[in-house]
């Protein structure tokens, strides 16, 4: 059975000894105990909305997004020990979802132009099921998803910035967000890291880092933060920049990208002493926050502040390290961390939601699904490597 790190100290067992016998040892809830119950219990409470929310045909909000938010939320239902898989309600979003496979084996929807990351979103979902009447349709996906890469086949050699990248779909620019979302679905659907695909990858994501001893991009000369921007498409581009800041001055790290680079190279099989992985630990140690989306500045700070928590999540969870040793030398357990601030953002009926409306955070299905995927992450993630902490 999976035991969560913060489950670690759960329990002591209590052995007092009294005239020479000992009395049966007793459980002490422990601060991490305690912790991981209001977790589970906050989880609960967003589940409960959800299936409160779930529309008549088994999705939520398809008529904006969709397949990809019934795909989130049929993923946190199927990762929950209460609910799992085979339940109603998962069954019944699972049968909605199917219903937008195209004949490329793209699952989307046609009229929205997010043939990519519609497609990345169901794909994990599917993949997350561990259902063998999806193989095949799983396996169309992937190849649906390793089609749109651009990449020789479109004519974009290694010398293009688009090379290796993927954007919403097979005609728009490539952007990071987009490719660590595709790189997200072809890991969690068990695509071989041998796959071309990744080393493709790997060369479009090191072109979104500002680090310019490894960057061959322009806009990256001399730059040495080591965080991620939103694309090297363009002569490049950070969602961090004021549009009146834009060209003028250098492009700004920010947290959602270099979490969603770091994660996307870990899952490409970059070795762990890279000096693109180097890089990218110095601007997570400097950087390390949950309280905004770091990088981003003033009233932007916390626009896409949960796309960020879950991507924070998956990245340190593929690292496999318990702690963060932060710039000051304070080390954090970043799954409590993170378990705490999510428990302090839920709503009085459940849900989270942003009030910076952003990308999509204003919709509160999406962004209770996307909470409850980054609880479920830091609970039941293992850290192998737990003797060492992030101090490169």
């Amino acid at each position: 059975m999976k035991v969560s790190r913060l489950a670690i100290s759960a329990f002591i067992c209590c052995v007092v000894v009294r005239q020479g016998s000992a009395l049966e040892p007793g459980p002490i809830r422990t601060p991490a105990a305690e912790l991981e119950r209001t977790s589970r219990q906050a989880i609960q409470r967003g589940l409960a909305f959800l299936r409160a929310a779930q529309e008549r045909d088994g999705g939520w909000t398809t008529n904006r997004y969709g397949p990809a938010v019934t795909a989130l939320v049929a993923l946190a239902f199927a990762q929950d020990d209460t609910y799992g898989p085979n339940h109603p309600v998962v069954q019944q979003a699972v049968a909605k979802i199917v219903q937008y496979e195209q004949r490329d084996g793209g699952i989307y929807d046609r009229r929205q132009n997010l043939a990519n990351y519609q497609t990345s979103v169901v794909l994990s979902c599917l993949a997350g099921l561990d259902d063998p009447d999806h193989r095949e349709r799983i396996g169309r996906a992937q190849r649906f998803l390793t089609q749109l890469q651009y990449d020789d086949a479109e004519r974009v050699d290694e010398s293009n910035a688009w090379h290796g990248g993927a954007g919403y779909n097979s005609k728009k620019r490539p952007d990071l967000s987009n490719t660590q979302m595709m790189l997200e679905a072809l890991h969690a659907s068990g695509l071989s890291k041998d796959d071309p695909v990744y080393r493709r990858a790997i060369k479009f994501i090191s072109r979104c880092q500002m680090n310019g001893e490894t960057n061959d991009q322009a806009f990256a000369d001399g730059a040495a933060d080591g965080g991620f921007i939103y694309t090297a498409a363009g002569g490049g581009e950070s969602k961090a920049n004021p549009k009146i800041e834009f060209r003028k001055s250098r492009l700004i790290s920010y947290g959602s990208m270099t979490y969603s680079g770091f994660k996307s190279l870990l899952y490409a099989a970059v070795s762990r002493d890279d000096p693109r992985i180097a890089a990218c630990l110095r601007w997570i140690r400097a950087n390390y926050t949950l309280d905004a989306n770091p990088g981003l500045r003033g009233r932007h700070a916390r626009e896409g502040l949960y796309y960020y928590l879950h991507v924070f999540s998956r990245a340190l969870a593929a690292w496999g390290e318990p702690e963060i040793v932060d710039a000051k030398g304070v080390s954090h357990d970043w799954r409590s961390d993170l378990c705490r601030k999510l428990i302090s953002l839920q709503q009085r009926d459940g849900s989270w939601v942003n009030e910076k409306t952003r990308w999509l955070e204003g919709d509160e299905n999406y962004v209770t699904a996307l909470a409850i995927l980054s609880l479920q992450t830091a609970l039941n993630s293992e850290s192998p490597r737990q003797s060492a902490v992030l101090q490169k």
